[in-house]
């Protein structure tokens, strides 16, 4: 009896201490645990590397370590299946791309909607893709890459990081625009389709500009074209697409912060204050431009709209190009 009357003595002593230990965690102001930053495609794709810059100033910022947890596959729908069913505490948020975010549901029936089940927290990158070539190639301008691909059974493939993504949504633009017959390959990222473009197993890439400058730098690859209105920063020597014979062609790449729907006011705040602040430190905004990519934050409200007309602009190509999922 004296053994157990002291075991319970002591449980009751351990559960006094433990109960206000509990108590403080619930109660610490917002965040008080690690925030997973969910990714949706392979380690060393561009979306990854952007997540990689921001991770450790985010965590910095927000005083609690911010853990990426890559989840590729779907173009995206696997990540932000993931979020959709997170709980909506702050703690799980996504850095989404124009195609999880703005073009899949057009693809694909979901048993989600990404503008009506995620919250937006910000904007984070915009910029143009670049069409890149293997050097050994023939192809060495827009011209020529539209003479090989209007070839019947052209063999001039085009890869992507998936169905969907800027890179394909770039790739069937021009593949509408100039009555080509190449064929889009998707991959599960950037980083597995650049792989095969550079040892020679695909013919070109709708790229981003931090997938392929490196190996543009080190000659591995040529760059014919970029998708944007203006030529980009760090390539100034390439022309764009509408200033090669296809006036008004645009097709802008962005990523975005997301979290799960009726994720708590104060945490969407604190969240957009500490992206809004990390987007805009001149280290930050150096290292991203760097890369060819536009540091652009927003409101919650404005993040939220620009999906909002993405996605509605990006759905009439989809139905138009008669674009399906695999």
């Amino acid at each position: 009896m004296k053994i157990q009357s002291a075991l319970a003595t002591a449980l009751c002593t351990v559960l006094s201490w433990a109960a206000p230990a509990v108590h403080a965690a619930d109660t610490d102001p917002y965040p008080n645990r690690p925030i997973k930053l969910v990714v949706g495609f392979a380690a060393g794709g561009s979306s990854d590397t952007v997540a990689r810059i921001l991770a450790p100033r985010l965590a910095d910022v927000l005083k609690q370590n911010v853990v990426i947890d890559n989840k590729p596959g779907a173009g995206g729908n696997i990540a932000s299946d993931f979020l959709v069913k997170a709980p909506a505490d702050g703690y799980t948020v996504m850095l989404g791309t124009i195609g999880s975010l703005a073009v899949n549901q057009h693809l694909n029936k979901l048993a989600y909607n990404p503008v009506a089940d995620m919250a937006a927290l910000s904007m984070a990158v915009v910029f143009s893709n670049v069409l890149v070539v293997n050097s050994s190639s023939p192809v060495r301008s827009l011209d020529d890459y539209i003479r090989l691909g209007k070839v019947p059974n052209s063999t001039l493939s085009f890869g992507s990081s998936g169905i969907g993504g800027s890179g394909h949504l770039a790739g069937e633009l021009l593949k509408s625009a100039a009555g080509l017959n190449n064929q889009h390959i998707a991959y599960r990222g950037g980083g597995p389709a650049m792989n095969d473009l550079v040892s020679g197993t695909l013919a070109s890439i709708f790229s981003s500009p931090t997938d392929a400058l490196q190996f543009i730098q080190a000659g591995k690859l040529r760059a014919i074209a970029t998708t944007g209105s203006k030529r980009l920063d760090v390539l100034p020597q390439v022309p764009t697409i509408a200033e090669s014979g296809f006036p008004g062609f645009e097709a802008i790449n962005w990523y975005a912060f997301t979290a799960p729907q009726r994720t708590p006011a104060d945490a969407v705040q604190r969240l957009n204050a500490a992206i809004v602040s990390v987007l805009n430190e001149p280290g930050v905004i150096a290292q991203l431009r760097k890369l060819g990519l536009e540091p652009t934050s927003s409101s919650p409200e404005e993040a939220a709209r620009y999906i909002k007309a993405e996605s509605e602009k990006w759905g009439v190509l989809v139905r138009k190009a008669g674009i399906k999922s695999e």
